[in-house]
Parts: C-alpha cells; sequence; structure tokens
C-alpha cells in the first residue's frame, strides 16, 4: 500500500474508534438534570437612581423533584441610595419554578439591615429574555426583619422591571410527578 493510503486508513480507524468510545460512554451516563434551578444576576430599574441588584444561585437535585423544600443554594439582594442602604445573603429553604416564573425563599444569614438575621424572605423572577420581572415578600409584609415573614416558598408577584441589560436569570422549570 502506498503512504498516502496508509495513513489515510489509518487515521480513519482512529477516529472510528474514539468515536464509537465516546458514543459508549455518553450512553452509559444517565442524563443529568435538576428538578429546579434559579441562578443569575440582575439590577431593578427604580427612576431615582437605587443601587438594586439580585443574584440567585438556587437549585434542586433530581433526586428531591418531590420536595422543593430540599432546595439548596444561596440568594443575595442590595438596595443602596446616595451612599445609604444594606445588603443581605440568604441560605434557600424552598425553589418551585413553573415555566421562566421561579419562587424562592430562604432564611437571610448575613445582613447589615437591622432585625433582618434570621428571617425568611421570599422572591419571584419571571425570566423573560431582556424584560426579566422580578419580585419580593417585603413588598406585602415590611422590609425584611420589621414586618411579617411568608411561609416557605411565598413572594409577590414580579412586578419591578429589571434594569435593560442586567438580567441573566435562567430558571429550570420544575417537572414534579403529579
Amino acid at each position: 500500500m502506498k503512504r498516502r493510503t496508509k495513513i489515510v486508513v489509518l487515521g480513519s480507524a482512529l477516529l472510528l474508534t474514539a468515536g464509537a468510545a465516546s458514543a459508549a460512554t455518553a450512553s452509559d451516563a444517565p442524563p443529568h438534570r435538576e428538578a429546579a434551578a434559579l441562578t443569575g444576576t440582575a439590577k431593578l430599574y427604580r427612576s431615582a437612581g437605587d443601587d438594586i441588584t439580585f443574584t440567585f444561585d438556587a437549585h434542586l437535585a433530581a433526586r428531591d423533584k418531590a420536595d422543593p423544600t430540599k432546595a439548596t443554594g444561596t440568594f443575595t439582594f442590595s438596595h443602596y441610595l446616595n451612599g445609604f442602604g444594606a445588603r443581605a445573603q440568604v441560605e434557600v429553604d424552598c425553589l418551585v419554578t413553573g415555566g421562566k416564573v421561579a419562587v424562592v425563599s430562604g432564611i437571610v444569614t448575613e445582613s447589615d439591615l437591622p432585625g433582618a438575621e434570621g428571617k425568611r424572605v421570599g422572591v419571584t423572577v419571571h425570566d423573560q429574555g431582556r424584560h426579566d420581572r422580578l419580585g419580593y415578600s417585603w413588598a406585602a409584609t415590611g422590609r425584611p426583619g420589621a414586618g411579617d415573614e411568608p411561609p416557605r416558598c411565598v413572594s409577590s408577584a414580579p412586578f419591578e422591571k429589571v434594569r435593560r441589560g442586567t438580567g441573566d436569570f435562567t430558571v429550570v422549570p420544575w417537572q414534579p410527578e403529579l
């Protein structure tokens, strides 16, 4: 056989072997999908120039899809205007999603907002691409630590607009067996 033919045959054999090995590995691995998730960051729009930011990293594992209270992760929020304001970090205690809407709740673990630590808050996100919206439980219950606490996975409708160019939310829809 000519040298060029040998190289082509050997190269083809290597490609076929590599392709078969990767196909076997891929077919042996079960598909991995979380039961639900909410991730991303956005700033809210306020005409007065408030700096309001929400960041989410909340997940419900596939093995826990029957119990949204087994969700894990954190979310943070901050609100500042003219150098005054506060921030909070929240440990997730529930996550429910449907389509492009997510409701997440949790307990404030760190905050410079007096009375907020140890209190539950909830947030709702509507992932609409470039026009995301957001709502939060304290719109109806009073600021975190000063009003009533919502139950797990409860928040308000997503009434706030996300500032143009800042919303990058991703919602993985929950599909429980009913």
